[in-house]
């Protein structure tokens, strides 16, 4: 499947989305649970390059593997909090 190449299709959606990301980043949220919704979004959109690279950013930032195997079923798992 081909891939999308966002910044081709609309640089200026692409510039939004990264203002959006650095508000996320700046918000005072905890970077992991940032990166946990990251990994959720990129689950549910079935992008496995996204998978990837949420879940190696979460692996650096300490995330445990149970954790990270329990994302997909995180409203089951008492892995997660509210």
């Amino acid at each position: 499947m081909e891939r999308l190449d966002y910044r081709a299709i609309s640089a200026e959606g692409f510039g939004i989305l990264g203002t959006l990301s650095k508000y996320v980043r700046d918000s005072g949220l905890e970077g992991s649970l940032v990166e946990l919704i990251k990994l959720r979004a990129s689950q549910i959109n079935g992008c496995a390059n996204c998978v990837d690279l949420h879940a190696n950013t979460l692996r650096k930032l300490g995330e445990s593997e149970t954790r990270l195997q329990n994302l997909v079923v995180w409203w089951e798992s008492p892995e997660f909090s509210e």
